[in-house]
């Protein structure tokens, strides 16, 4: 299998990544198309044929794996529902895309997809056991034990934004009240400072008190979040990607404070939390894996 290469997809509601992998993570070419807009299943198939066949002209790829921005089934054929593109519901993406291309073809969330991305060629290559939040519009997540992704029995596992970290508080679209979403993501942060992220993140980085303040506050919220996800999974490492994760630095140290004050210490025993690696490529990176691990058994 060392010299297979796969296709990873990444698709999202203005853009489609692609790369084309060799089995020990090498890419290969890579290319980003617009989504077509209305983003119909149609016509999105139809971009990514197009797109595939640039970049792997010479057909040598055999499998393809794909991020889709919402759930997908257990087995990884159905887009289930996707979120900001039109008239996504139990779509059979992966059988369309084997119908167009001849190769198989597997599907996953798109978190999860930044998960086994970065468990592969980032902040999480050297751990077998691992999760991913990432902090951006809203909060996702993904859970890799033994080095595979873990979905649950329907695919819909690893939601780990919406847990719940305060029964009283604000309403979240999951319809849940309260989730860690509700408190750390872009949107929650809009709401509770009237500041983008970014904003909060170069304040702070000048040395303004009260941005400095806001990220240990949620630094706070944030641990005591992951406390609960620490005593379940018990991981080696928490990977924190997504746009908010630009602020690292200035909540990591009450995230871990608050674990370690939260968390008994056999269920955190070399815990490490790390920032993402991998930037906007997780997906197509993790989509790459996901081809790689169930067609190619690599």
């Amino acid at each position: 299998m060392v010299n297979s290469q796969v296709i990873g997809i990444d698709l999202g509601g203005t853009a489609i990544k692609l790369g084309r992998f060799a089995a020990d993570g090498a890419c290969l070419q890579s290319l980003t198309v617009a989504t077509p807009q209305p983003a119909t299943p149609e016509t999105v198939v139809a971009a990514m044929v197009d797109a595939i066949a640039q970049i792997d002209p010479d057909n040598l790829s055999m499998a393809i794996g794909v991020g889709t921005p919402g759930p997908a089934d257990a087995a990884g054929r159905i887009a289930k529902v996707a979120i900001n593109l039109t008239g996504w519901h139990d779509v059979p993406l992966a059988d369309w895309l084997e119908a167009k291309t001849g190769k198989p073809t597997i599907l996953a969330n798109d978190a999860n997809c930044a998960g086994l991305g970065e468990a592969w060629l980032g902040a999480g290559r050297h751990f077998q056991n691992l999760i991913l939040l990432t902090l951006g519009t809203g909060v996702g997540g993904a859970v890799i034990l033994d080095g595979k992704l873990f979905v649950g029995h329907q695919g819909a596992a690893g939601e780990l934004g919406l847990i719940t970290l305060n029964p009283s508080g604000p309403m979240c679209n999951s319809g849940n009240q309260g989730s860690l979403e509700q408190y750390t993501s872009v949107v929650a942060i809009r709401r509770r400072t009237g500041k983008e992220p970014a904003k909060l993140g170069a304040l702070a980085q000048a040395g303004d008190a009260e941005a400095l303040t806001f990220w240990q506050n949620y630094g706070k919220d944030l641990g005591a979040g992951l406390s609960s996800l620490v005593y379940v999974l018990t991981p080696q490492a928490i990977v924190l990607g997504g746009g908010v994760s630009a602020s690292f630095e200035f909540f990591l140290p009450t995230v871990k404070a608050e674990i370690e004050r939260r968390v008994l210490a056999t269920s955190r025993v070399g815990l490490q939390i790390l920032q993402a690696e991998l930037g906007n490529s997780a997906g197509m990176v993790g989509a790459a894996k996901l081809a790689l691990q169930h067609h190619l058994g690599c």
